[in-house]
């Protein structure tokens, strides 16, 4: 895949088939409505397929499903390595169709065919084959005690769990929930976002097809004013891992307190800062990351790096690097090999970015992009877009855009730096460029942020755990600690004859 051309990839992705009805008990099927809704190529404009349009009645059907499975024992108590070797299945199988599934989440979304089929993909094996390999090696506890008594400590799963996954990375963040939760020995009922449905649906035939029995994981395609809601508010749903905005976020833990005090574990908005110091002695190397921190996959990341804090007597020229690299990002079609970024995911993402870009306009210095652009006269795209001297107060360096636009903040000191990457309601993530030592370790204490990234960006791995603080929530995704999300601590005291 790493030699396709532009036009292998079209060629690919004209044969591709598409699931695009729900997966409840081990089978795809209709919503009950009957309902569909329409899934779109945003760099085209083209309607892929029609998609199962599922609501409350679905939801009933999945929890359902997942709960008879989770009762009767066919996954939840099944044998650690039985488990185990399922799941390593279901990694050789995503691995085995990784151009299909990178082709679903480029076409779906718009991302670049060449992210998915070299990160996103191959990541989501990773993590299926890291989460399995974990299963026989997570032990349970003995406590401490006295004659005649024997305190055993284990960790059991939760039952039924709901994940409602964003559409910036539709299959990697399916995974992230799945991997550990089914992991665990719980059943899953995954909602997809609307705007990205295809890979999930696919991931989902793959685990049936690796042995992971009928009802464990179904996923129910649908909106989230209906089927998101629907699996927040459902009575028989032990716990809900939810990635998106902090918005609907805190509509999740409303939720949990309007049904049955179920879990909620929230990862939500972002807007992370990036801070350069004047003693970075690789510039160069600075400016690429901060370029792909804040463009990579359009900037519709999470934890992007779309602030951009630098100390002012090296801003100019690092100014002009970063304009050099936007440049060279243009976007382009999605199939192209030799695209740098991709189509946003749909209209009504791409008109709130340039919302923010036009404000921005009139409060700011825009040195580099700030247009809509089509690529042969189609389709959502918006160019790499660079603002300067921008006021900490703007909604620019505030609010999270969640698009390819970056804000430009100079500091005069170190301790202005961190008051102002700390003074905003997010905490995902954090970059920090020095060749000190002290300096690497001391901002990173006092950056209040779930993962600090010193001299790289948006460092993650399957072993380190993914969340933030303040608003962009509490739920950590990724590495052991994830799995404590979805498994409750269980005490059987025995007593006997010592």
């Amino acid at each position: 895949m790493l030699d396709y051309t532009h036009e292998d990839w079209k060629s690919r992705a004209g044969q591709i088939g598409f699931r695009s009805k729900a997966f409840i008990d081990g089978r795809f099927v209709d919503a009950v409505s009957g309902k569909t809704f329409d899934s779109i190529n945003p760099a085209t404009g083209e309607v892929l397929t029609q998609v199962a349009e599922c609501d409350a009645a679905d939801i009933d059907l999945a929890v359902a499903a997942g709960r008879r499975a989770f009762e009767d024992g066919r996954w939840s108590r099944m044998a650690p390595g039985d488990r185990k070797a399922v799941l390593l299945k279901l990694a050789e199988l995503i691995r085995a169709n990784l151009e299909e599934m990178a082709l679903l989440d480029s076409l779906d979304m718009g991302k670049l065919v060449t992210d998915a089929a070299t990160i996103d993909a191959p990541g989501s094996a990773h993590f299926f084959q890291w989460y399995a390999e974990a299963i026989d090696k997570v032990y349970d506890e003995v406590a401490p005690t006295g004659p005649g008594d024997l305190a055993l400590i284990s960790r059991v799963p939760l039952g039924v769990v709901g994940a409602v996954t964003p559409w910036n990375f539709p299959l990697d963040m399916a995974t992230w929930k799945a991997a550990a939760a089914l992991a665990a020995g719980n059943s899953v009922v995954l909602k997809p976002a609307e705007q990205s449905p295809l890979s999930a649906l696919r991931l989902a035939e793959l685990a049936s097809e690796a042995g992971v029995p009928d009802g464990v994981f179904n996923v129910v395609p649908g909106f989230g004013h209906t089927a998101g809601q629907a699996l927040g508010l459902h009575m028989d749903v032990d716990c809900l891992a939810f990635t998106g905005s902090t918005v609907i976020g805190k509509k999740f833990m409303e939720y949990s307190g309007q049904s049955n005090l179920k879990q909620v574990w929230p990862e939500t908005g972002g807007k992370s800062p990036n801070l350069i110091f004047a003693d970075c002695e690789d510039l160069d190397a600075a400016a690429d990351m901060a370029a792909f921190g804040i463009f990579f996959n359009q900037g519709e990341v999470c934890s992007a790096n779309s602030r951009l804090y630098v100390d002012r007597r090296i801003k100019d020229a690092f100014v002009e690097k970063m304009i050099a690299r936007a440049e060279a990002m243009q976007p382009g079609d999605p199939l192209d090999p030799r695209s740098k970024m991709g189509a946003i995911v749909d209209e009504k993402q791409t008109q709130g970015i340039m919302g923010f870009v036009e404000a921005g306009r009139k409060t700011a210095n825009l040195v580099a992009g700030g247009e809509r652009v089509t690529v042969e006269g189609k389709g959502c795209f918006v160019q790499p877009t660079i603002f300067d001297d921008v006021a900490h107060d703007d909604p620019l360096a505030r609010d999270e855009i969640f698009g390819p636009v970056l804000s430009i903040v100079p500091f005069e000191s170190e301790d202005q730096a961190v008051a102002m990457a700390n003074d905003s309601i997010y905490g995902l993530a954090a970059s920090v460029w020095t060749d000190n030592l002290s300096r690497a370790c001391r901002v990173a204490d006092r950056l209040q942020v779930g993962t600090v990234s010193v001299n790289t960006v948006d460092a993650l791995s399957a072993q380190t755990p993914f969340g933030g603080m303040k608003q962009s929530g509490f739920g950590r995704d990724l590495s052991l600690h994830s799995l404590e999300k979805y498994t409750a601590l269980k005490t059987t005291w025995i007593k006997y004859r010592a």
